[in-house]
């Protein structure tokens, strides 16, 4: 791995982290990276990229646990279906080819880019409304599949869940957003570590970008509270699709 590229992945995973933190979408920017420059296959990009994703998501929930966004208790009743859709779509992505991967890459960043362009005031507060059951572990069931199956982009769909289903603001929203994506991505995670799709050098070198971002996202999030956080919100959504259509 050349200097060169060692200081992009940490580039990019700093902008990364930042970016998944507060919004989603910043793996917009790692899998091209992996992809284009690293020179890896679809498929062990993406599982290279849960590397980065594990800690980030480590490094993150911390810093909202340590802040008082973090309510674990709240987020807890989420995880049984969100774990169960991730374990089934990363299962699904390790054996997808990549013509194909890269297809969906390009496809589902776009859709939820449009997704919070769509009233983004909507997505400032807690609206106090819930999701009742089934349909609460329906949506995290589906949720947690794409996230095992593609990653980019789930951040947003969860935060959709989490405040707009949820009735939380977009700081807690985001604080339960990294805590639930770090109990899933284990489990992702060891699925493309068994089908030998994980470049360790690469990910343990993007990791330590994605930390650094996350650790700034969240001093900031708890510091400035959920108002200036949907302007992140635009401009990744604004990023990631102006990309997709530009490519």
């Amino acid at each position: 791995m050349t200097t060169g590229l060692v200081l992009l992945l940490l580039g990019g995973g700093v902008l990364a982290g930042f970016v998944n933190t507060l919004a989603g979408g910043g793996s917009a920017i790692t899998l091209p990276l992996l992809i284009e420059l690293a020179g890896l296959p679809a498929t062990v990009a993406n599982g290279t990229n849960r590397v980065a994703i594990l800690l980030q998501t480590l490094a993150a929930a911390i810093g909202f646990r340590k802040g008082g966004a973090l309510d674990v208790r709240r987020v807890l009743p989420l995880l049984p279906a969100l774990l169960l859709g991730a374990a089934a779509g990363a299962r699904l992505a390790s054996v997808t080819p990549d013509p194909a991967l890269k297809r969906i890459f390009a496809f589902v960043i776009v859709l939820v880019a449009a997704s919070v362009c769509v009233k983004p005031a909507r997505w400032l507060s807690g609206t106090g409304r819930r999701l009742v059951e089934p349909w609460r572990s329906l949506a995290f069931l589906g949720i947690g599949l794409y996230g095992g199956y593609v990653q980019a982009g789930v951040g947003f769909l969860l935060l959709a869940g989490l405040v707009l289903g949820g009735g939380l603001d977009l700081v807690r929203g985001n604080a339960a957003k990294v805590f639930l994506v770090l109990l899933y991505t284990p489990l992702a995670l060891g699925s493309f570590i068994l089908a030998d799709q994980v470049d360790w050098a690469a990910g343990l070198v993007l990791a330590a970008g994605n930390m650094t971002g996350a650790v700034l996202a969240t001093v900031l999030a708890i510091r400035k509270g959920a108002p200036w956080i949907r302007w992140i919100l635009v401009t990744a959504a604004a990023g990631a699709a102006a990309k997709m259509l530009c490519t």
